[in-house]
């Protein structure tokens, strides 16, 4: 007949506590500081080289904006990106159409106009929120701006 020993248990001790603890705070720490270096590396985190010389003019670009009486209603529908103009339409058009956390992923967009107050550029992004910054230029010249969130399902 075959004798069975008896298993004695492992002892949990203080340097077992200690490896257990340093372990999962520096998978933590770890996962962390990736996580932080992915942000940081794929973000460009500026709308602007210098903010204090944007808002130098904020105010007498906004007023001219607003002045022009333009609304712009986007579309992307069938490969194509429409801007259509309420109040008017731009003498010229131009856009890109990007990701919002990384420029990897950039078009600048051709618009050619269909209608004084209507433009198409050929677009087909991937699924996922994309942001459309349209630059327009009234016939006087007063320069127009506006950001657009633009969502692919």
């Amino acid at each position: 007949m075959a004798t069975t020993r008896a298993v004695k248990p492992r002892e949990l001790t203080g340097r077992h506590v200690l490896a257990i603890c340093v372990g999962a705070f520096g998978l933590i720490i770890g996962v962390n500081l990736y996580m932080a270096w992915q942000a940081v590396g794929t973000f460009p985190g500026l709308e602007a080289k210098s903010a204090f010389v944007v808002s130098q003019s904020f105010e007498a670009d906004r007023t001219a904006q607003q002045a022009l009486g333009w609304t712009a209603d986007t579309r992307l529908a069938d490969g194509a990106l429409t801007v259509h103009f309420a109040g008017g339409g731009p003498a010229a058009l131009s856009g890109t159409l990007g990701r919002a956390t990384s420029r990897a992923d950039d078009a600048t967009l051709s618009f050619a106009r269909v209608t004084p107050d209507l433009w198409s550029a050929p677009a087909a992004p991937g699924r996922g929120q994309w942001v459309l910054y349209l630059t327009a230029t009234a016939p006087d010249g007063t320069p127009w701006r506006q950001r657009v969130s633009v969502s692919v399902r």
